[in-house]
């Protein structure tokens, strides 16, 4: 199994650019199962959980032709519905989470859709109940095999209705749209997703010809079509990557240009950092981070302690809380963490505890920073990621802290970061990739 040796203490300088977006690529990738004509789709990160899908994806028998390193073109005219059944498919299905979202183009398409219950990170409980409610408002039978821990969804026919999502859940917003723009009459959805990605996806969707009005907000309109076309797409910058550079250069207090970030759909995220005391420019698209030896953390107008907390888009995204958190640690101030959504994904503290890091954990959903102010270093230490942003976090920890740290389980951070260990060395990081 491969591991990380880190050594820490050692800044960064130059510019990155980020990838494509992992979770807008999960869905685009799904949504080219609803056409048999080809779909390209450009900027493709090249990380497992991706890897993973097209590998899948192909062994449903989808054509996949790749044009380059982050390109990828995609024909679904003919799908193996006994590959589906298979153990396979039902070993692969598992291992990724972005697997569920299969079933709405299947559904649509095919009247049907198999799928594994779907693996992906240990942080909690991540119900997929808006899912199959969806699929079940617009007409679909549901059915889960205990057994065989198999998801199966069939419908003669898809009609549109109006339905309430118990949760904004973007993948569960995603899956459902795939499902009806190929439905009889209209769907409407409230309290929808509307971030970025989901955008992204409602855009791709009707230049292949589907009919959704109202995207950007928590109410969309679908039009039902008989069928959908071929398209190309671009993928946006990572989001999350973007935030992870930008906690990364506070915290090894490095001089760092993030390049391409499509700034206007960051949200709220600069501004979150800003509250850390984070100095950053805008460049054109361009995020200038300048080397800064002390940021501190603002209060509240009454003084309060502050609070970074995740909410639906446009509110702060849950998987950069983990970067917030371990930014924090070599603040001046303090800072209460509170993620709403997962009750596992702060219990990797702990491991920023061993190091030295002022952390309470208050319950298994907030966590008070208290900042070292860079006046106390962590300490390195060996750990093991348990999540891919938890993972990122600690490795962030690891690069500020003093002395040569070891992380295990890697394979979780290259499930959403693409060859992080290169990219980051080549701005003066000393990380080395070892099999133990």
């Amino acid at each position: 199994m491969a591991i990380f040796k880190v050594e820490g203490g050692h800044r960064l300088h130059g510019s990155i650019t980020p990838q494509g977006a992992k979770n807008e690529a999960l869905q685009i990738l799904c949504a080219t199962l609803l056409t048999e004509e080809r779909v390209t789709v450009h900027n493709i990160p090249q990380i497992l959980d991706i890897l993973n899908l097209i590998e899948l994806m192909r062994r449903m028998g989808v054509e996949v032709e790749q044009h380059s390193s982050d390109c990828y073109s995609f024909r679904a005219r003919d799908i193996d519905f006994d590959y589906l059944r298979s153990e396979d498919y039902r070993r692969r299905g598992t291992k990724l989470r972005g697997s569920v979202m299969l079933i709405g183009p299947m559904l649509a398409r095919f009247g049907v859709g198999y799928m594994p219950k779907p693996g992906g990170d240990k942080i909690g409980r991540r119900r997929l109940d808006t899912h199959f409610l969806g699929f079940q408002k617009l007409g679909a039978t549901f059915n889960f095999d205990l057994g065989e821990d198999v998801f199966a969804i069939e419908a003669k026919e898809l009609k549109g209705t109006y339905m309430l999502l118990d949760e904004a859940s973007v993948t569960g917003t995603a899956n459902i749209v795939m499902a009806a723009v190929m439905a009889k009459g209209t769907t409407t959805i409230y309290n929808a997703a509307c971030e970025p990605y989901l955008q992204q996806l409602c855009k791709m969707l009707n230049r292949m010809g589907a009919r959704i009005s109202g995207i950007g907000s928590n109410l969309l309109t679908i039009e039902g079509v008989d069928a959908l076309g071929g398209t190309e797409h671009t993928m946006l910058p990572d989001m999350i990557e973007v935030g992870s550079f930008i906690g990364m250069a506070a915290m090894t207090r490095s001089e760092l240009t993030i390049k391409d970030v499509s700034f206007e759909n960051l949200g709220i995220i600069p501004a979150q950092f800003a509250r850390l005391g984070i100095q950053f420019e805008q460049r054109g698209d361009d995020i200038y981070i300048p080397q800064q030896d002390h940021y501190s953390i603002e209060s509240f107008l009454d003084g309060s302690i502050m609070t970074i907390a995740d909410a639906p888009w446009p509110g702060l995204t849950p998987d950069l809380l983990s970067v917030f958190l371990v930014t924090a640690t070599q603040a001046k101030g303090a800072v209460l963490i509170h993620q709403k959504m997962f009750e596992s994904r702060l219990f990797f503290v702990d491991k920023l505890i061993d190091m030295g890091a002022q952390i309470i954990l208050c319950d298994p959903h907030r966590a008070t920073v208290i900042g070292h102010d860079h006046r106390i270093r962590l300490r390195a230490t060996r750990m093991s990621s348990p999540d891919i942003r938890a993972g990122v976090a600690l490795l962030i920890a690891a690069m500020s802290a003093e002395g040569i740290s070891t992380i295990q389980n890697i394979d979780q951070i290259d499930r959403g970061y693409r060859d992080i260990d290169g990219r980051l060395n080549a701005l003066g990081a000393r990380i080395t990739r070892l099999d133990e």
